[in-house]
């Protein structure tokens, strides 16, 4: 068999800086197997995004990542809040991580970088090309979503969620999943918004939880608020929770251009 593409598959392409090709590569990755060379090259894209995300990250300090709709306008109540929420997280001196994007993550950028804090964007590349909002100190682009993903979870403490869509969701569930199978832990969610949240709360009780799918205390892996001094007060006892793994945070090496 000859090693090469298959008629009608879609191969490496390159330069993968180009958004519509970057999408392209993901829908052929997504598709089904490919030839070996194909997925060899693929498991190296994989790979060395992994490494550029953990050299750019690697030295953000503490994070704590806000999600929420990009759709939210700055006259928005959510997006008020997630401006605070962003203040509020400089004001403990940790980093506030987002998408990067418009609506609530620049909010919580926005902030961050008002009060003197730090302010880290991570952007899913997307047919819908997303800019950066103003309002960023670094901004990382990802091709995978599984790798955004992973650092996301990898840099932060805490997740502050504010009212969104699918992406937001998947987030919230994927991330409380890892929760409760134990491969994070002391790893908060709070849910900003109770008259968002609460119906879907109240959905976990009576379908999931009667239905035996989940268990009640699962129901306690998330926390609704609409409290400023609340959210910051779990977010500081998870930085409490976590501090030994904080402090080993190994220092930058000049001969790795660490910066």
């Amino acid at each position: 068999m000859s090693d090469q593409t298959p008629q009608g598959s879609i191969g490496p392409k390159w330069p993968f800086s180009q958004e519509p090709r970057a999408q392209r590569e993901i829908s052929a990755f997504l598709s089904g197997p490919r030839w070996r060379r194909t997925e060899l090259a693929r498991t190296f894209r994989i790979f060395f995004e992994f490494i550029k995300a953990f050299r750019a990250l690697h030295f953000v300090g503490p994070c704590v990542t806000v999600f929420g709709s990009a759709r939210f306008k700055e006259d928005h109540q959510y997006y008020a809040m997630a401006r605070e929420l962003g203040t509020r997280i400089a004001r403990l001196g940790l980093t506030t991580m987002t998408g990067g994007g418009p609506g609530i993550m620049e909010a919580a950028n926005r902030g961050a970088r008002e009060s003197g804090g730090k302010s880290i964007g991570c952007n899913i590349v997307l047919p819908m090309e997303q800019k950066p909002n103003p309002y960023v100190d670094r901004f990382i682009d990802f091709r995978y979503f599984f790798i955004r993903k992973v650092m996301l979870v990898k840099y932060s403490y805490a997740f502050v969620v504010f009212p969104g869509g699918f992406g937001t969701l998947d987030e919230v569930f994927e991330t409380v999943t890892l929760i409760q199978t134990k491969k994070i832990e002391n790893f908060p969610i709070i849910l900003m918004g109770t008259e968002f949240w609460t119906p879907m709360i109240d959905f976990l009780k009576s379908r999931m939880v009667s239905a035996g799918t989940i268990s009640p205390e699962d129901i306690k892996l998330l926390t609704v608020t609409d409290s400023f001094d609340e959210a910051a007060a779990i977010i500081q006892a998870s930085i409490e929770n976590n501090r030994e793994t904080i402090q080993k945070t190994p220092r930058k090496l000049w001969w790795l251009a660490e910066s």
